[in-house]
């Protein structure tokens, strides 16, 4: 199996079975994320404790892109400080934007570095990036 195959296969679990999509009882921070270009609608939760994220979810309706990104993103982020989920936020935005290509940075990203090839599309930019840039937002940055 080639590695664009492997990586069509990651996005399409992703989407078909997201482990992470499903409102958060608990949740500490809830903000709702919209790609009006294209529909998709989302809605992030996360639970922060001591500035660690705890725990990660969302809710909500977008093509497959979107929606695979949203749960990678998840699973990236239980674990992390807000400091270290932005960090990871600007490796993923760099890497959709074509601007981070380097593998071993990517490495950090795990199974969200298998939408790189949405650098080469485009229309699929902003959907790949609504879960993340909602992340962003979300714990005070500018998006």
């Amino acid at each position: 199996m080639d590695l664009k195959n492997l990586y069509r296969e990651i996005v399409n679990e992703h989407n078909l079975n997201p482990a992470h999509k499903h409102a958060l009882e608990g949740a500490t921070h809830e903000l709702r994320g919209v790609n009006p270009s294209c529909g998709d609608d989302i809605v992030l939760y996360l639970k922060i404790e001591d500035g660690v994220v705890k725990d990660a979810a969302f809710t909500g309706e977008g093509c497959a892109i979107s929606q695979a990104s949203c749960d990678m993103m998840c699973d990236q982020l239980i674990g992390l400080t807000e400091a270290e989920a932005l960090s990871r936020e600007e490796l993923f935005h760099g890497m959709i934007r074509g601007e981070v290509t380097d593998e071993a940075a990517l490495e950090e990203l795990d199974e969200a570095a298998s939408l790189q090839d949405v650098a080469h599309m485009p229309a699929r930019v902003k959907c790949a990036l609504l879960g993340w840039r909602t992340m962003k937002e979300l714990l005070g940055q500018k998006a």
